[in-house]
């Protein structure tokens, strides 16, 4: 095992179409693709694509969609740990432009313990907060044998503020900001505070605020693809964290800017395609969309007004509360 990484599976059905019927009437899509989905899983996805296959323990279902996920694993050699639900998750998700419309079907139910594996040879973790107790689990115990521990935060889960503090890279979308009604600078400070050696909140086209190996903060803009390239940004950020892992599980002494910049290129890459699995990259089309996309301009006083916390410290009661 290389490394390891712990999600909700679902089916994605990712649709193109002019407007979502109401009532008794019906529309057709103009495009359509049928994939794997799940944050921690299409991040395992796009680590196996670029060349390093990891384990993955996911919602697994018996049923047609349940084998149609197994194949898919088995097809990008990942090494596919059930835990097993009575029905496969689904998400259908209508992109239009850089956002996106998006209905969940999810099991969540699940029905035995989390697999217990032999984690010798793994040098990642990877985690989204889904399947919390087995994240739990093996982020405690991979913090204690000084495996990589990654967490994508993409939302307020139940274990989030227990679960960080094992996790050394936290990388947060601006939904978890919000819930936790904290600015993006606050975010930060409030990683620091959890004990995360690196951690950084994604903000879309608006490029990602972080801090590095001195617990410097830093802002890294957004590659500059053009709206008419645009198709579909669902799992760019998914693909993002695959990308950063799978970079760190090549080249682990190379600081975080170069693994971000690597993972920020996967990501402009991905947002060209339709669905999970044509976005997926291989190494090669990191380095064209590296190549061929330049940073967006910063502006210096968005920059200002994301830094920014509120007076008498950056962590809220009501975060607290959350956490």
């Amino acid at each position: 095992m290389k490394a390891l990484f712990i999600g909700q599976s679902y089916i994605d059905v990712t649709f193109v179409a002019d407007s979502i019927p109401t009532g008794d009437e019906k529309t057709v899509a103009r495009r359509y693709a049928v994939s794997f989905g799940g944050n921690a899983v299409t991040a395992a996805f796009a680590c196996a694509k670029l060349g390093i296959a990891p384990d993955l323990i996911a919602s697994v279902a018996d049923d047609w969609l349940g084998r149609m996920f197994i194949d898919m694993a088995a097809r990008y050699r990942i090494s596919l740990h059930h835990r097993k639900v009575a029905e496969s998750s689904l998400s259908f998700i209508m992109p239009k432009g850089d956002q996106r419309a998006i209905v969940r079907c999810r099991d969540d139910h699940y029905q035995h313990p989390f697999p217990i594996l032999n984690l010798t040879g793994c040098r990642a973790l990877h985690v989204d907060g889904h399947l919390a107790d087995a994240a739990l689990h093996y982020a405690k115990i991979c913090q204690q044998a000084d495996i990589l521990t990654s967490l994508d935060g993409g939302g307020l889960r139940s274990n989030t503020h227990e679960l960080l503090g094992f996790i050394q890279v936290a990388v947060v979308a601006e939904r978890l900001c919000e819930q936790m009604q904290l600015s993006p600078g606050e975010m930060l400070t409030y990683l620091k505070s959890r004990g995360c050696r690196i951690g950084g909140v994604t903000m879309g086209a608006k490029g990602m605020l972080w801090y590095d190996e001195t617990r410097s903060e830093r802002f890294m803009p957004a590659l500059d693809v053009p709206k008419e390239l645009v198709v579909d940004t669902n799992g760019a950020g998914d693909i993002f964290h695959g990308a950063y892992v799978y970079s760190y599980l090549r080249e682990s002494d190379a600081p975080w800017e170069r693994h971000f910049a690597f993972a920020r290129a996967a990501s402009a890459h991905a947002i060209q395609h339709l669905g999970n699995e044509a976005s997926l990259p291989s190494a090669e089309d990191v380095n064209v969309a590296h190549a061929r996309f330049r940073e967006r301009a910063v502006d210096a006083r968005l920059v200002e007004r994301l830094r920014q916390t509120k007076p008498g410290g950056a962590v809220t009661e009501s975060a607290r509360a959350s956490g």
